[in-house]
């Protein structure tokens, strides 16, 4: 078979490689595009809009207030908190000043946050003071001395930031009480940052780690995936060379980000990405509200989003979905979990837009391969992005022929370092050659298009027979009167282990039958499901992805 079939598939202006050295840090980047983009919105957030200007000035004074606190190049600081326009200025402020970004979901466990914070070693932290009742429980365990502290209205200014923070803080009681000694407000640290010039002597080099992304921990404890500055902008460029075939009309780019910053899909995807055309990103603050993302789609004449299934799958279900404007949209793209072909379906049905499905993870920063323009094949997660190689090999490792089942390695130049202080697991996941196993299961066409079939560890053996639950999960969705699914494996006497699915209905008529029949239409026998669940909702992550491993035992 030909080295990189796939190339062949690219749209006319995408490159077979991206030049990862035609930024030497991603603080050159930020500057650059700060400087090129200046006068242009660069983030909005519940109607308040900053200038890439704005956010270059406040990024400075918030960098050089964390120096001026003590906070040297090479040390860690924790971002924790939802979608608002703190986040890019306490972001680019850390990376200007040299500080290793520790980005921490906000709906962490004190458990949770201990072992992020004292694994790392954070000696800062910016948090949305909602969740600070839960670092006053496990702060005295760790080496944080500076403590940020911000309100979701604190910078959307005038009476519209009072309501905000009178709704959450009084009405909504969203805000547990908290006593953490010498906290300082966002905006004081931005005020008193003005004092003091950023000191932008230190060395960074393309190998210098500047993020410390932490995984799911869904395989054991959670690690810190260390990504460089040549990590992040090979990615960067990566994805802007992707995207850049659906941005043939001249206006403004108007990208919406209903997925959490703090993960690593929206971080590359919206935040720096997004940068490089000087696109205005529309962060979202709480996505479980899909009102509150019709009111943007409303607000904004939207180019593009990213999302996750159960987001499609939400939005398709909205009823006000019908009303909205979508003309302008050029793309949508999907990651994090698979792509159910039902929801695309819908999707395309009921916006005229294709969703591109892509594939990436935390230690690959985070997109190894997307769907091209033109060439979106539904079902399969496309094709590998510029400078990006993909296969597909036995438990042993060695390479095997197209179409046959095998885990997925990627190689590039967007593979983090390691893990940070986990050595013997770096060597597990990255191979000598360069090659990241993924534990994904999954196979390759003569096309080079790939497809997941299953993670290796959700992968259910019934009678020496492997079932993927993603091929269960796609079926089951199929039914017009579900809503959501999920899929597992559980022990069985006669079998070893036999399929059980949770569905949420869409129509409360639906029965066990209902689903036995339609299963037996698509899939043999031994994947049939043999236990039915119903739940009024299934547990899942801040950015929306199905947790399996939540369900087993229920």
């Amino acid at each position: 078979m030909e080295q990189r079939p796939w190339t062949k598939f690219y749209p006319a202006g995408v490159p077979a490689n991206i030049n990862p050295e035609e930024y030497q840090t991603l603080r050159d980047y930020l500057l650059i595009k700060c400087k090129e983009h200046a006068n242009r919105k660069a983030f909005s957030c519940m109607g308040k809009e900053l200038t890439f200007k704005e956010i270059d000035k406040m990024s400075d004074q918030f960098g050089a207030y964390l120096q001026s606190r003590g906070v040297e190049p090479g040390d860690r600081v924790a971002l924790m908190m939802p979608n608002l326009l703190q986040y890019p200025i306490a972001l680019f402020g850390c990376i200007k000043a040299g500080i290793i970004i520790v980005n921490t979901n906000p709906l962490y466990t004190p458990r949770e946050m201990e072992h992020q914070f004292t694994d790392s070693q954070v000696k800062a932290i910016v948090i949305a003071e909602n969740f600070a009742g839960n670092l006053e429980k496990v702060i005295g365990k760790t080496d944080i001395k500076t403590v940020i502290t911000t309100s979701i209205g604190e910078l959307l200014g005038g009476m519209k930031g009072w309501v905000t923070d009178l709704a959450v803080k009084r009405i909504k009681k969203m805000v547990p009480k908290y006593n953490i000694p010498n906290t300082v407000k966002f905006k004081d640290a931005l005020k008193q940052g003005k004092k003091f010039e950023l000191n932008t002597d230190f060395a960074n080099e393309p190998d210098t780690v500047i993020v410390h992304q932490y995984t799911g921990g869904t395989t054991g404890v959670s690690k810190g995936a260390m990504l460089t500055n040549k990590n992040l902008v090979s990615n960067m460029l990566q994805l802007s060379a992707i995207f850049k075939p659906y941005m043939t009309k001249d206006v403004e780019r108007i990208v919406l980000c209903p997925l959490p910053l703090y993960h690593i899909y929206a971080f590359s995807c919206n935040c720096l990405a997004m940068m490089d055309t000087g696109s205005l990103s529309v962060l979202i603050t709480n996505p479980r509200d899909l009102s509150t993302i019709i009111k943007e789609f409303n607000r904004y004449k939207v180019t593009g989003m990213t999302g996750v299934n159960t987001l499609y799958n939400g939005l398709n279900n909205h009823p006000d979905l019908k009303n909205v404007d979508l003309s302008h949209m050029e793309f949508a793209s999907a990651g994090g979990t698979a792509l159910q072909n039902a929801v695309a379906q819908e999707w395309e049905k009921n916006t005229g837009t294709i969703i591109s499905e892509g594939f990436g993870m935390t230690e690959t920063s985070p997109v190894a391969s997307s769907n091209p323009k033109g060439g979106v094949r539904i079902g399969t997660i496309g094709i590998p992005v510029p400078s990006t190689d993909m296969r597909i090999v036995d438990d042993g490792g060695k390479p095997i022929a197209t179409g046959e089942i095998g885990e997925i390695q990627v190689k590039g130049p967007q593979v983090m370092k390691g893990y940070y202080k986990r050595p013997d697991e770096t060597a597990k996941t990255i191979t000598s050659e360069g090659w990241l196993n993924t534990g994904d299961i999954g196979q390759m066409d003569e096309d080079g298009y790939f497809k997941i079939v299953d993670r290796k560890k959700d992968m259910i053996n019934v009678s020496g027979f492997n079932v993927y639950p993603n091929e269960i999960e796609d079926v089951v969705a199929m039914h017009k009167k579900v809503d959501e699914v999920a899929c597992i494996g559980v022990e069985d006497d006669k079998s070893g282990e036999v399929v059980k699915v949770f569905i949420v209905k869409k129509d409360k008529s639906l029965n066990e039958k209902e689903i036995i029949e339609h299963c037996r239409e698509y899939l043999t026998g031994y994947k049939i499901p043999k236990q039915i669940a119903f739940m009024d909702d299934l547990p899942k992550s801040t950015v929306g992805k199905i947790l399996r491993r939540e369900l087993r035992g229920k």
